[in-house]
């Protein structure tokens, strides 16, 4: 009886021990919803892997230009995404990116000159999740002006038109992110479109 008590001991020893690191693997900056299918928030995204910025970019000529505005763009991705695009060059299953942005100012402290990053403005989050955006090919968009839960982008919205028309890898502007583009174009995972844009571009120059 006694040996039976410390086999069974043992056994649920080791149980807990699988369940706490079944815990310890499961992503902690896997995207999270609420019960009416609004996104919470990454309030920590700024702790993952950085990606690049840009600074007043648009994606229309036609885009009016103020020479005394300016903002910042940064991109943000979680780490299990992030390596999981490196070993493959398409990113998996619950991947977040965050597009944080922010004003630019020349007036501060110090400085005299160039552009310096202040307050946010506003964010945006592409996140894939193959099971609940089955009918738009597993990505989504979720706008943020504040910290607080957000609804999903209506598909027809342009921005996601034109990441599926001109995005480098699965919907995603790979294209802007120089540690990553080499990543793709060695693992041959650019998208057609994206490829034809740049064909497009090379004929002009």
């Amino acid at each position: 009886m006694q040996r039976l008590g410390l086999i069974s001991a043992a056994a649920m020893l080791a149980a807990l021990g699988l369940a706490a690191v079944s815990r310890a693997e499961a992503p902690a900056s896997a995207p999270r919803f609420t019960a009416d299918g609004k996104m919470e928030f990454p309030k920590d995204y700024r702790t993952w892997v950085y990606l690049s910025t840009g600074m007043d970019m648009s994606y229309s000529e036609a885009a009016a230009a103020n020479p005394d505005a300016h903002m910042f763009d940064s991109v943000f991705v979680n780490r299990e995404a992030y390596d999981g695009f490196q070993k493959t060059g398409h990113w998996p299953d619950k991947t977040v990116m965050v597009l944080e942005v922010r004003k630019g100012a020349t007036k501060g402290s110090i400085n005299k000159r160039g552009q310096f990053q202040t307050d946010r403005l506003g964010a945006e989050v592409h996140v894939k999740d193959a099971a609940r955006f089955k009918s738009t090919g597993g990505w989504a968009f979720f706008g943020f002006n504040s910290d607080k839960p957000a609804p999903i982008t209506p598909p027809g919205a342009g921005c996601i038109s034109c990441h599926e028309a001109h995005a480098a890898v699965d919907t995603t502007f790979v294209q802007f992110y120089p540690t990553l583009l080499p990543i793709a174009q060695a693992r041959k995972t650019l998208s057609a479109n994206y490829l034809k844009d740049e064909a497009g571009d090379a004929a002009v120059k």
